[in-house]
């Protein structure tokens, strides 16, 4: 195709957008103006001139940091975090005599947690860095003087530079097309990277430079450009080109954009306009919007709820200490006579009580800090990372076919995947395979094709029974056929009436040969032949076009080239019965958009005469028909029907001969509306567009098939199971959808459905009316009627349990979601079992989305494919990119990538479950063993008249956190499983605890914090009031604070990771590890450092070896402490799993008394799902059953 330059033609004749030179009005004139400023000197970007513009470089930067920032700008993100700056207002504080403890100890936490968070942002930044080095390193051929072009780098390119790019290559930056390897100076354009369409994109050089084909022409090659300054919109252009004397416009027409590919075109010329971050694709390249979990939000509110507990226990304190201060002295006499409070500096002189009570105060929000959580944020990081490894290195979301693994894009959200409410779905390319099959069509009245469609086989058992015998042998048949001869990817059509040459034999055998022969030349799609095996394939717009050709060739039009005002066929004569080549002059394309709804082609055959070639919707075919050209309406109709409710994809085929002179009348007034630069030149082509799209004469119809993916209806079915609201948001057509939906089970026989549609007679008069306000006014107010039937509807069906589904059109749902109606629409849709949006346009499944979100309070998750769905799956809390057919832009927008729709079961009722209760429980833990902790240094307080002393040694304090209790937290958020994944997938109602937040709520919060304060006083008292005066060693000797300190410490080392191996359901080797290696590194710890100089372990200084260890009483104690305080725990767990078993403990019965492989008892337990509203077909086949029944009850 792109293989060397062909005959000039004018092409520019042919499709709908406008080159060469245009005359200079409307949008031009602002040139020169504010934001249309910059200047291009082409093919001189060391010139003066160029310098003094002071353009960007391309070095293009998607790091977060620079070395330079990366120290302010990362610590002003830690430091952000409120406990975190509450840590760091503590180390300052830690070097004043107010500090209860020395200031490394406290200072060295601090530096090991902020460090660990800081390694994760290096690495990932450096990840990014990576990328970037890669990208800035390409190399593309630059012009360096005397007609040479060589390699450069990307980043070393300048304005004015002028570039050659090769085939397959992208775009180094944004570039002006000068010419191309074709003489006409087209250019084809692959923009998956930049708004996902997989299509390709027909660029024009201006007339021009079009000649410019060598390198030797650019020798001498000035010119100047003049356009408008960087910006973000990807589809506009405005500028004009400078050549000698001459002005030429530039257009959106002539613009490359960075990140794209050039397809099918051996090279082309350009000219450097835009580099770096002042490029579209930069411009547009916003961060994704930040999101967090709803357990991440409960934990900042947890944690405040901490820092005032924390400020309420200093100042009790402080009250106290005052109290006591003020008293030391009285009538001369020292009350705490040890305290020398005559001799003493203002924290404890009596005279001065108030401001020692502050300074207390200071001391004591220091010493109790350790109710705060210091490495909680960075053991959730760790955790959340580790998690999402998992996610992506999980096997059964693996997609063999494409090579592509599931991809958390991000850890932040790994628990809120156990949290979904409602999941809203795309259709095509995310429920279905966006993988389109030419399965049946009607040509001439007759229809044609037996193959037999999922929706069908589903239809058929909706009735009750299984397909019927003469369906099923057409199946066979297929099945035979498909057997002897390879499959065709887009071509799933067995009908031995029409396939090999056999349609010469119809009865309309001339409309069958039109119709054929409109399928292999209206299109726009490229045909690329293999050089080794000779076989044509095609590049198409779409998967519909490209299935319409191929198609066209399996049936004996075989389109093999495309010149720029020609299409050349391999077609079967009718007459002869032999294969003829046929040329097709091609004059115009009147190409499809979302207003028009169909494309048409001009064309002059062999013979001279002209034709124009038509295909569209039903919509607005079938009133495009001349009256004489209606001979096949009412078949066709009927067939249409029956092809929508088999869940296909139809199009209407039409054409008409025209004759030279309305032709040339057409041709002048659309060359002219092309080329026009006003705003209204759409609606100017439109309405040309419309003059000659008339008088049709029918052909037939077509009917392409979207199948289901593998898989979705047993997705569907599970995810229901979960408690889990599912709605479609797709662009189809109404019919299609519910047909769909009834093949995925999301609607059911018996399901009553509230269909709210504009498409009635009454609401197309009243979109006719003159007074369009009062139109849509009437419009909205039928759509308000329709939404408080089906509210009444709903209203009653609530009464007697039936399932409802809600359908809406894409007009209905405009007014549906306006701020005076959404909450009724809200209130509707989410009594129904299952809602489809149909003819929903991007913006409005983002509305929808935000609706729902905003509304609920409750997780919503979006799932789609393609660009149309990327501000769905931004504005949802989760959004899922399906990385399918439809580029790329859906998975860049997302924040878990998968490759299959089924994969979403597993992701959020394995995954999501899991994810779920580890980070509660571990959140939970946290708060527990730090309450546990901090409460014995507030007793301790208490029991020392609020004086500051601290209970531990420093480094008993500061390795807490760090080292003795942290590591089984993380064992914990990375290992635990309640239940296994079989049974996860067994029981999916288990999913609702997530839902619910049941492991997460404010009771389970305080439970575990009065867990915590109660193991505080269990382990405080039981110490003091066993050591205080009882003798410790032989001697007689009574315990110091030294002894007491290890003893309690010890204690709760004990107590808080024996407590973590109750809560653990699955152990691991790498939990028994850290959990008793947390206790064993505890004496270690305690025998190492107190073996150092007293100096550096003051209080800790030979405690265990010469104390603690010989002593008996003190190993009686630690075990007799800990038995204490796990018995409360055990009453409870007790009390709960035998009268108030949450469902995962009644899987674990099942589990323990081996019932699991019992049907009768699993099913009894799984029925626990099955609400009369839930759909999927287990839910079917239950409602299926109980109709059953009550008929039977009623026979009798």
């Amino acid at each position: 195709m792109a293989g060397g330059r062909r005959k000039k033609q004018r092409f520019s004749r042919i499709h709908a957008f406008p080159c060469g030179r245009a005359s200079f009005r409307s949008e031009h004139s602002l040139i020169g103006g504010p934001g249309f400023s910059r200047i291009v000197y082409c093919n001189e970007p060391e010139c003066f001139e160029a310098g003094l513009q002071n353009y960007a470089s391309n070095y293009v930067r998607t790091t977060k940091y620079t070395l330079a920032t990366f120290l302010p700008k990362s610590l002003f993100e830690q430091f952000r975090r409120v406990a975190n700056f509450y840590f760091l207002l503590c180390a300052i504080l830690s070097f004043t005599p107010l500090s209860p403890y020395s200031a490394i100890s406290n200072v060295v936490p601090l530096v090991v947690v902020i460090g660990a968070t800081m390694g994760k942002e290096v690495i990932e930044d450096w990840r990014r860095k990576k990328q970037d080095i890669e990208m800035n390193n390409r190399k593309v051929k630059v012009h360096y003087g005397e007609g040479v072009f060589d390699h450069a780098k990307w980043m070393d390119l300048k304005v004015g530079d002028i570039v050659r790019v090769e085939k397959d290559e992208y775009f180094p930056a944004d570039l002006i097309l000068l010419s191309s390897s074709y003489d006409e100076a087209i250019c084809y354009v692959e923009t998956t990277n930049l708004d996902g369409e997989t299509n390709l994109k027909l660029k024009q050089a201006p007339d021009v430079t079009s000649n410019l084909h060598e390198d030797s022409g650019f020798q001498d090659f000035k010119a100047i450009i003049r356009c408008e300054d960087p910006n973000a919109n990807l589809y506009s252009f405005i500028g004009s080109l400078d050549l000698g004397e001459d002005q030429h416009a530039l257009m959106p027409q002539q613009l490359l954009l960075r990140d794209s590919k050039l397809r099918n075109t051996d090279y082309i010329y350009g000219v450097v306009i835009f580099t770096g971050h002042d490029t579209k694709v930069m411009q547009n390249s916003t961060a994704p919007p930040s999101k967090r979990s709803k357990i991440e939000k409960r934990m900042d509110k947890v944690i405040y709820l901490l820092f005032f507990l924390l400020v309420l226990i200093s100042f009790i304190g402080s009250i106290f200490f005052g109290i006591s201060t003020k008293e030391d002295l009285e009538d001369g006499r020292m009350k705490r006579w040890y305290l020398r409070p005559d001799k003493t500096t203002i924290y404890y002189d009596p005279d001065r009580a108030p401001a020692a009570a502050i300074l207390h105060f200071f001391t004591a929000l220091m010493l109790y800090g350790y109710l705060i959580p210091i490495s909680l944020y960075v053991s959730i990081e760790i955790v959340k990372v580790l998690q999402s490894i998992f996610i992506n290195r999980d096997l059964h979301m693996y997609h063999e076919e494409t090579d592509k693994p599931a991809r958390a894009r991000t850890s932040n959200l790994n628990e809120e995947l156990g949290q979904v409410d409602t999941i809203l779905s795309d259709k095509t390319g995310t429920l279905t395979c966006n993988s389109m099959e030419f399965i049946k069509c009607s040509v001439a009245g007759t229809s044609y094709g037996r193959g037999v469609t999922e929706v069908e086989k589903d239809m058929a058992r909706r009735k009750g029974s299984p397909l019927p015998q003469e369906e099923t042998e057409e199946e066979d048949i297929v099945e035979g056929v498909a057997e002897g001869k390879p499959s065709v990817k887009g071509f799933n059509f067995v009908d031995e009436r029409i396939t090999n040459g056999h349609w010469v034999n119809e009865p309309h055998a001339d409309v069958v040969q039109k119709f054929l022969r409109l399928l292999a030349i209206c299109h726009t799609a490229i045909p690329e032949i293999d050089e080794e095996t000779g076989r044509i394939s095609y590049e198409a717009e779409s998967p519909d076009e490209a299935a319409f050709v191929i198609a066209a060739r399996e049936l004996g039009f075989k389109f093999y080239e495309r010149t720029q005002t020609s299409i050349l066929l391999h077609e079967l004569d009718l007459v002869s019965g032999t294969k003829v080549e046929r040329s097709y002059q091609l004059l115009n394309i009147i190409e499809f958009n979302s207003s028009r709804k169909r494309m048409s082609v001009i064309v002059r055959n062999e013979k001279g005469k002209l034709l124009l070639l038509c295909k569209g919707a039903d919509s607005v075919m079938f009133e495009r028909l001349a009256r004489d050209g209606r001979e096949f309406e009412e078949p066709t109709r009927e067939h249409i029907g029956e092809y929508a409710d088999a869940g296909l994809r139809t199009l209407v085929l039409a054409y008409r001969e025209l004759d030279e002179e309305e032709y040339d009348e057409f041709n002048h007034e659309f060359t002219e509306a092309k080329n026009s630069l006003s705003a209204d030149r759409e609606d100017m082509i439109e309405e040309v567009a419309e003059k000659i799209e008339r008088d049709l004469i029918l052909l037939g119809a077509t009917a392409v098939e979207d199948k289901l993916q593998n898989g979705v209806p047993e997705c569907i079915d599970k995810l229901a199971q979960a408690g889990i609201k599912i709605w479609v948001l797709t662009g189809d057509k109404m019919e299609t959808a519910i047909n769909i939906g009834f093949a995925c089970s999301l609607l059911r026989q018996g399901m009553k459905q509230i269909i709210i549609s504009s498409d009635t007679p009454e609401n197309k008069a009243l979109e006719k009316m003159e007074d369009k306000a009062a139109g849509v006014t009437a419009l909205k107010a039928s759509v308000v009627h329709q939404m408080n039937e089906g509210k009444a509807l709903l209203t009653a069906s609530s009464e007697t349990s039936e399932a409802l589904a809600l359908i809406i059109d894409g007009k209905s749902l405009t007014y549906a979601i306006e701020d005076d109606v959404k909450n009724l629409f809200l209130e509707l849709a989410i009594g129904c079992a299952s809602v489809i949006c149909c003819r929903s346009s991007p913006k409005q499944k983002a509305l929808v989305t935000r609706l729902v979100k905003s509304k609920t309070g409750k997780t919503t998750l979006a799932i789609g494919d393609g660009a149309n769905d990327v501000g769905m799956l931004q504005e949802a809390d989760i959004g899922v990119g399906i990385s399918g057919v439809e580029g790329m832009q859906a998975v860049m927008s997302s924040d878990i990538a998968i490759a299959q729709f089924r994969f979403l079961e597993r992701l959020l009722l394995v995954h999501g479950h899991w994810c779920y209760r580890r980070i509660s429980s571990m959140i939970c833990y946290f708060f527990y063993k730090n309450i546990a902790f901090g409460f014995t240094l507030f007793f301790y307080e208490a029991y020392a008249s609020f004086s500051g002393q601290p209970a531990y040694n420093d480094w008993f304090l500061s390795l807490y956190n760090v080292f003795f209790t942290s590591l089984p937290v993380i064992a914990l958020g990375v290992f635990d499983q309640d239940v296994s994944a079989r049974f996860c997938l067994k029981f999916p109602l288990l999913y609702q605890e997530g839902v619910q937040n049941v492991l997460f709520s404010w009771i389970r919060i305080f439970g575990w914090a009065f867990n915590g304060v109660s193991s505080a006083v269990l382990i405080f008292f039981f110490c003091i009031r066993a050591m205080e005066h009882q003798a410790f060693r032989k001697g007689g000797e009574v315990v110091g604070l030294e002894i007491l300190g290890a003893t309690m410490y010890t204690c709760v080392v004990w107590v808080v990771n024996c407590q973590m191996a109750l809560s653990i359901n699955y152990f691991t080797y790498i939990q028994h590890l850290f959990i008793w290696g947390g206790i064993v590194f505890w004496y270690i710890f305690l025998m190492v450092y107190g073996a150092m100089d007293p100096y550096l372990s003051t209080t800790a200084y030979k405690v265990f070896v010469e104390a603690c260890a010989p002593a008996p009483s003190y190993w009686l104690i630690t075990l007799l402490v800990l038995l204490s305080s796990l018995i409360p725990y055990f009453i409870y767990s007790a009390i709960q799993m035998r009268f108030f078993p949450l469902y995962h403990q009644m899987i674990h019965w099942l589990r323990n008394d081996g019932q699991t492989e019992d049907p009768e008892y699993c099913n009894m337990v799984r029925q626990r799902s099955l609400r009369p509203t839930t759909v999927g077909y287990t839910a079917r086949y239950v409602a299926k059953s109980k109709r059953l029944k009550e008929k039977k009850h009623q026979d009798r």
